[in-house]
């Protein structure tokens, strides 16, 4: 007599992200999703460019055409019950402006906007009048905005070298904030070695709270998509049910953990990526 055994399924939530596709891995598209993968999300995508990406830097960009990006997002909110939403590179002030009038008629809910200018390398990855887009349109309809410090600099029209202490962090965010988003995170990370030591600092702002992040600095050459992971795992936080500080909170640890497990890889010759997966506890 045979047996029948009854295992429960567990159907995953689903999540989507709205950026550009990185051949290295390192990050964009392919970080975010992994980043779900680690929460236990099904990752959706709607690809906004093409680059030509390794662990030393970009070498080209293609955007794609804003109408196809707004049919990839149709197509995943038409089909499935998408819980959270994150856009990283938008590459064009249309396609900020086409994300925007999605996100207006309320179909990208808990929508992390993280406001790609250019890549950690130093290459442009906004056409111009992206900045200007991303006010405009963008930011008012978001619930987290995640710059860091470089990128909120130029969304608030402030000189990145004027930003030299936490408290300038704080007014970065303030000023986003009377923006329109729920809350605003402006991170530290790599862009603020000098003006946080060996600290990175991440900075939370809303309406009625101002939350400091705060860790150790990992020494790693691998930091390839921390950006793109963090916002990726806010999203995934916020679509589980966590509050923006805890999803915040759970995001900067998770980056970490990250971090600290790749910390000795040899991906590339320049700064690869991080452990999303946990091969490395």
């Amino acid at each position: 007599m045979g047996f029948i055994i009854k295992v429960e399924t567990v159907q995953p939530l689903t999540a989507l992200t709205i950026a550009g596709s990185d051949s290295g891995g390192g990050a964009g598209i392919q970080a975010d999703l992994r980043t779900f993968s680690a929460f236990e999300m099904h990752g959706t995508c709607a690809i906004t460019a093409v680059t030509a990406q390794n662990t030393l830097g970009v070498g080209a960009v293609l955007a794609i055409d804003p109408d196809i990006v707004v049919a990839q997002v149709e197509s995943v909110i038409n089909d499935f019950s998408v819980v959270a939403v994150k856009t990283g590179m938008l590459a064009q002030a249309a396609t900020v402006v086409r994300v925007a009038e999605l996100a207006r008629s309320g179909r990208l809910p808990y929508l992390v906007v993280d406001p790609v200018l250019v890549s950690t390398s130093g290459h442009a990855l906004m056409a111009d009048g992206g900045a200007e887009s991303y006010r405009d349109a963008l930011l008012p309809l978001a619930y987290v905005v995640t710059p860091n410090i470089h990128e909120a600099a130029v969304l608030c029209r402030v000189d990145v070298h004027d930003v030299t202490n936490l408290e300038d962090m704080v007014s970065l965010a303030q000023t986003l904030l009377r923006m329109g988003p729920q809350y605003v995170l402006v991170k530290g990370g790599h862009f603020a070695r000098t003006l946080t030591g060996e600290r990175t600092p991440d900075v939370l702002v809303g309406r009625d709270e101002v939350t400091v992040f705060d860790a150790a600095r990992v020494d790693t050459n691998n930091d390839h998509g921390t950006g793109c992971s963090l916002s990726a795992a806010i999203c995934a936080g916020l679509g589980l049910g966590r509050s923006a500080s805890d999803a915040t909170r759970d995001a900067k640890a998770f980056v970490l953990s990250a971090l600290n497990g790749a910390k000795a890889w040899q991906l590339g010759q320049g700064r690869g990526p991080i452990d999303h997966l946990g091969w490395n506890p």
